[in-house]
């Protein structure tokens, strides 16, 4: 282990040595490129670059190795002296810390090894570490970087948590920090907007700071979390803070990446693998996959839809399991249990197809065995009180000592108390002393009912909004274990862990969170790991190491091109300035879905480079008229994305020019990618002055060469007719057609548009001249007209004309082939 080294300072010159000096002694740690010196208060006095003799050290907020917080008070050290490989530091009332050091080719890893008090001290603080960059700051990550040079702090276990302890709770404040005005209020109104947290990095008025902490756990203690202002965090035996460690490091930016990865490796952190390739960098992390329902008997056709796709992962959707905790396999579709599953993944395999599913962590149903006949002491709890007197088995008011805990009822779902090896619901606290729970249902979920005597604890069970319990730290690690055997047994090769905040219902806040994916990561096999994809709607500083990416956005709430939409988009700075794989969420065929829709997706995913996940069932995919040309445009958008062709250029339009684009395949290697205008305009039936004209106009700017433009005609009513185009004032077309509502009449060239359901199933066609529709470059006035048959309320005629701007032609050499496919 290197010594650490002491820098005196005389004057303007640094002399370094391995004892102690007159003057101004100055600690030194030092990397190839990263040096930091502490001065002997303790105090970090610079954090230079080596290679340009750069300070990035903010001089405006004082920096400090580490502090203690003992009885809420934050205690800066007093002193810092440096030994062979260690640095002791005093504190206010004679306690001492010593810090184990050791100085590594890229990075520094500090680590506590003895505390004096350790008992009395509530935490430990590394930091804030603040610096003056401000160019990129990786919140989660815990690196922030400009163009020359990244600075970054990294927890080496899971009891360190990235970040600073602006909750009791230990739960990061989840809103995104660079959308706010005051980036030094922890607790805005927007606290909870999103999935993601400021942790081990954050910006300053001057800068960003770098920040991480550990807990002294041997306590319970009192929190707010779930909503709840008072829920007891049991005590947890991990150490307490001793053996608390972090990394420093400070290289050249084009490095930062990898240096993280050689951290993971040095320290023994996770470090999953895709393709034999980091899951950090493996293209793959990103990879488009399929979401279906599928069972023992259907799942070749399930498989063959995602190679119709040209994707390799397929995720079940569905009832997986007939219970969450045990997670039973449920017999309606795996009747074979995890032999059936298996049988699956083999046969998916085969093909060259990988399968995953869908855990809401530690979410337990009220049917598991965890629950039922006989509850788990483990289940999670908000806190307790006594019995105040006797009560028998027909009874169903139950006196209580004290109501705290009970009387909560912003996130009381299952109003649920359990008594021994009972369970019982409530509707309510009496309103005064006596305290007393009423209108009690005993023997709730199958526990069996009994008599009680005073005295006796009775605990109010911690729910969730999806009719569930949860679990202590200990039940949390019994379940990962179990989710981690079925991996080993089956050999699923991709999960999500979904709910994941649940988990800080063992009251270690965000390292709850993470205790629940590296316990299952430690628990696999090896040959598991070697390929593995995990996804989850959050992450947390620690669990980066474990997880491939991010992958939230649900299609619930709105149309294929408006559910979440600016959220998907928001993320992908985020995952950008974090070093995650780009994801866009969830997106949901219907047999609605036109190839228009599926383009849109296909060229924001290739523009942000972010994969997604396409839930198809199907029956949406047989009802799609469209469904072939779907799958096939998803295949190759896909395989395009994956190599790399598309330029920077290319990627920016696709993101943000508000054009549209399309893929025409000429052969295995060749595509045609048309960049397309297009506007939507609105024909309404509406009442006008008498004779006024019934036509809408349209001003339209057509900036291609010429040509005939497309357009698609979709009725919004019960029935239209007629139909009149008006072009510049002068040209009729008419479109001698009757429109029922839901029907499709879509023109993309040649001479014949097509009419099709709702569906996008045809249903005949319609001969077109295109030379009525051809236009040049420039402004047009374009009228529509039509009959509405009946008149009715919202009646309208939804009008796209389409326009090819420009043609790019797309090859794909054998080596971009290669690598796509891998």
């Amino acid at each position: 282990m290197n010594r650490v080294r002491l820098v005196i300072i005389v004057g303007y010159f640094l002399f370094s040595g391995c004892g102690s000096g007159g003057f101004s002694p100055m600690i030194e740690l030092r990397t190839a490129s990263f040096a930091i010196q502490i001065s002997s208060e303790g105090r970090i006095r610079a954090l230079t670059d080596l290679e340009r003799q750069t300070n990035y050290l903010a001089a405006d907020t004082a920096s400090y190795l580490m502090s203690l917080r003992i009885d809420g008070d934050i205690k800066v050290p007093l002193s810092a002296t440096a030994w062979e490989d260690s640095i002791q530091l005093q504190y206010e009332g004679g306690i001492w810390a010593t810090l184990g050091v050791e100085e590594k080719q890229d990075y520094l890893s500090l680590e506590l090894l003895a505390l004096s008090n350790k008992d009395s001290v509530d935490l430990i603080i590394w930091g804030p570490y603040y610096t003056t960059i401000d160019q990129v700051i990786g919140e989660t990550v815990g690196v922030v970087r400009d163009a020359d040079m990244a600075i970054g702090i990294q927890a080496l276990n899971i009891k360190t948590l990235g970040g600073y302890p602006w909750n009791e709770s230990d739960r990061m404040p989840a809103f995104d920090i660079f959308r706010e005005e005051d980036a030094t209020n922890m607790h805005p109104n927007s606290d909870g907007s999103v999935l993601y947290r400021v942790e081990a990095a954050k910006p300053t008025e001057s800068g960003s700071s770098l920040q991480a902490y550990c807990r002294n756990r041997s306590q319970s203690r009192i929190i707010a979390d779930f909503n709840h202002e008072k829920i007891v965090a049991p005590a947890y035996e991990d150490g307490g803070v001793l053996g608390t460690k972090i990394a420093l490091f400070g290289v050249p930016t084009a490095e930062a990446l990898a240096v993280l990865g050689a951290i993971e490796m040095a320290e023994g952190l996770p470090h999953p693998m895709i393709d034999g390739e980091w899951g950090k960098t493996a293209p793959a992390a990103a990879a488009a996959y399929i979401i279906t329902d599928f069972t023992e008997d259907n799942v070749e056709q399930a498989i063959a839809l995602t190679k119709r796709a040209g994707l390799r992962y397929l995720y079940h959707y569905g009832k997986t399991f007939d219970n969450w905790g045990h997670f039973d396999l449920y017999k309606g579709e795996f009747p074979n249990g995890m032999a059936g599953l298996k049988a699956c993944v083999d046969q998916a395999a085969a093909e060259g197809v990988m399968l995953g599913t869908h855990f809401l962590s530690n979410f337990i149903t009220p049917n598991d065995p965890y629950v039922t006949p006989i509850p788990d002491p483990r289940l999670a709890k908000v806190g307790t009180s006594t019995l105040r007197a006797d009560i028998g088995p027909a009874d169903t008011r139950i006196p209580i000592v004290s109501p705290d805990f009970f009387n909560q009822m912003k996130n009381n779902h299952l109003k649920t108390v359990q008594i021994g090896e009972e369970l019982v619901r409530y509707d309510r606290v009496s309103a005064k002393a006596p305290w007393t729970l009423l209108d009690c249902q005993r023997g709730a979920f199958g526990t069996q009912v009994a008599a009680h005597t005073a005295g006796t604890r009775i605990a109010k069970l911690l729910d969730h909004g999806y009719k569930v319990f949860l679990t202590e730290a200990d039940l949390t690690i019994e379940l990962s274990k179990r989710m981690a055997d079925i991996y080993n047994q089956t050999g699923l090769r991709q999960i999500s862990f979904d709910g994941l905040e649940g988990n800080r219902s063992t009251g270690l806040g965000t390292y709850g969170e993470s205790l629940m994916p590296y316990t299952w990561y430690q628990a696999l096999e090896e040959e598991i790991k070697a390929h593995l994809i995990i996804d989850a709607s959050r992450t947390t500083h620690f669990f980066w190491h474990i997880y491939s990416r991010m992958n939230w956005g649900e299609p619930w709430y709105g149309g294929f091109r408006e559910s979440q939409t600016e959220y998907r988009f928001n993320n992908q700075a985020y995952f950008k300035r974090n070093y995650m794989p780009g994801m866009l969420g969830w997106f949901k065929m219907t047999p609605e879905t036109s190839l228009e829709d599926m383009e849109w997706l296909l060229a924001h995913s290739a523009g942000y480079d972010a994969g997604y996940a396409f839930v198809a069932n199907m029956e949406s995919i047989e009802k799609n008229g469209q469904s072939d040309q779907i799958l096939a445009l998803i295949g190759d958008w896909e395989k395009l994305r994956l190599s790399g062709v598309f330029s920077e250029e290319q990627k920016e339009l696709f993101r943000h020019s508000g054009k549209e684009f399309s893929l025409r395949k000429i052969n295995e290697k060749q595509w045609d990618l048309w960049h397309i205008h297009t506007e939507v305009f609105y024909h309404e039936d509406r009442d006008r002055q008498p004779g006024q004209p019934g036509q809408s106009v349209f001003e339209w700017n057509h900036l291609g060469e010429e040509q005939a433009f497309h357009f698609i005609l979709s009725c919004m009513g019960e029935e239209v007719s007629d139909l009149v185009f008006e072009m510049n004032n002068y040209k009729e077309i008419r479109l001698p057609w009757t429109m029922k509502q839901g029907q499709i009449l879509k023109y993309t060239g040649g001479d014949q548009a097509i009419l099709y359901d709702a569906h996008w199933r045809a249903l005949d066609t319609l001969a077109i001249d295109p030379s009525d529709f051809r236009i040049n470059r420039g402004k047009h006035t374009i009228a529509l007209d039509a009959a509405f048959a009946t008149k009715e309320e919202g009646a309208k005629v939804k009008l796209e004309l389409r326009a090819i701007e420009k043609v790019e032609k797309i090859t794909l050499d054998e080596n971009r082939l290669e690598y796509s496919k891998s």
